[in-house]
């Protein structure tokens, strides 16, 4: 029998206690504060000879004559660029809110071509636009990468550890130009819950009404909730601070079960529950191998050497079984009923995927 690790785990989580109470600022954020994704294209130098292969990527080619040409170096016509060091790369990063013209933040920089490494490159200064298609940030500086590889010489063995295709540069990128973000209209502001859930909304509200008093709040939807704010913006500022320590629980959520199909990983939480059903499981394997055997001829014999394939097709099938799986009113339960199975993770992905068209698997059943 064999026992699931991930359900296990799942069931250790049982010995908990109920949901706690949270911050509000872990269940809710701000209406308006959010980020920005930017987004540029740009050249690495410096590289070791690990750069893009310049013959099946020509639009690395294309930059650097583009980019010399913006210097003043004017390349005769018909110029052929065989470039070792060079790579063209994306840059990506976000723009976090309420970002001021100076301000410093990191960048990932990812090869878009073939080069085989960025490590020991440098980014040439590069334009971050936004959806907009307006600049909000200049990103330039030494590339980091977290990873190392060696090749045998003449192209021989090679040994690759970690990620050589994408790096980062700490501070790489400067804020020229701000996003304006709007606190609410007039006094008011808005708060989103991560998770739209009615009943946790209510709680929310009762909770800001008991700090602040009756009617400074009220649930706009299950996930919108209005929160009347001091006018003037330094006030606002400590009140929001204030308000988001507020100690709120969290209404129970529904119950679930997560299905990775690609892993067979399965995870589910507290509230999921069985029903009493019968479980028929049995397993039916092939095998087919080939064994290779050599005819070898008498001596003086004028016979050939004949190499033979000697094909052997195996099949076994286990014994089926009906198991009994009693109704469970905790995961505890439904963890042990699952593991009394004995399938495999991907055997286990069409039990559930059966228990809960029949009814007896008493939880949302969702596949990543």
């Amino acid at each position: 029998m064999k026992t699931f690790t991930i359900l296990a785990l799942a069931a250790a989580l049982v010995l908990a206690p109920s949901a706690q109470a949270e911050r509000l600022k872990d269940l809710a954020s701000v209406a308006g504060v959010r980020q920005n994704q930017l987004m540029g294209y740009g050249l690495v130098v410096g590289l070791d000879g690990s750069g893009d292969q310049t013959t099946q990527t020509p639009f690395t080619v294309q930059s650097v004559a583009s980019m010399l040409q913006q210097m003043g170096v004017a390349l005769p016509a018909g110029t052929t660029l065989q470039l070792k060091n060079v790579a063209a790369v994306m840059v990506t990063t976000n723009l976090p809110a309420f970002a001021q013209p100076g301000q410093q933040i990191d960048v990932t920089v990812s090869s878009m071509g073939n080069a085989k490494s960025l490590r020991g490159g440098t980014l040439l200064m590069t334009p971050l636009k936004g959806a907009d298609g307006q600049v909000y940030g200049m990103a330039q500086g030494n590339v980091l990468v977290g990873g190392v590889g060696a090749q045998a010489p003449g192209g021989g063995a090679s040994v690759v550890v970690n990620h050589l295709s994408v790096g980062r540069i700490s501070n790489g990128a400067t804020v020229e130009r701000a996003v304006p973000t709007a606190l609410g209209d007039g006094n008011q502001i808005r708060l989103e819950l991560n998770t739209t859930d009615f009943a946790t909304a209510s709680r929310v509200v009762t909770a800001i009404n008991d700090r602040y008093g009756p009617g400074v709040a009220y649930a706009q939807d299950g996930r919108t909730i209005r929160v009347t704010a001091p006018s003037s913006s330094d006030a606002r500022v400590a009140f929001i601070g204030d308000l988001e320590s507020i100690d709120v629980r969290p209404a129970r959520q529904a119950a679930k079960v997560i299905m990775n199909a690609r892993t067979g990983s399965v995870v589910m939480n507290q509230e999921v529950t069985l029903e009493t059903c019968a479980i028929s499981h049995g397993n039916l394997s092939v095998s087919v191998s080939a064994e290779t055997q050599v005819s070898q001829p008498n001596p003086l014999s004028g016979g050939q050497t004949a190499v033979v394939q000697q094909g052997n097709v195996d099949i076994k099938k286990d014994s089926g079984k009906v198991i009994m799986l009693k109704g469970g009113a905790s995961l505890a339960e439904v963890v042990k009923a699952l593991n009394a199975i004995g399938a495999s993770p991907q055997d286990l992905l069409a039990i559930l995927q059966a228990m809960k068209a029949a009814g007896s698997l008493r939880a949302e059943l969702e596949i990543i």
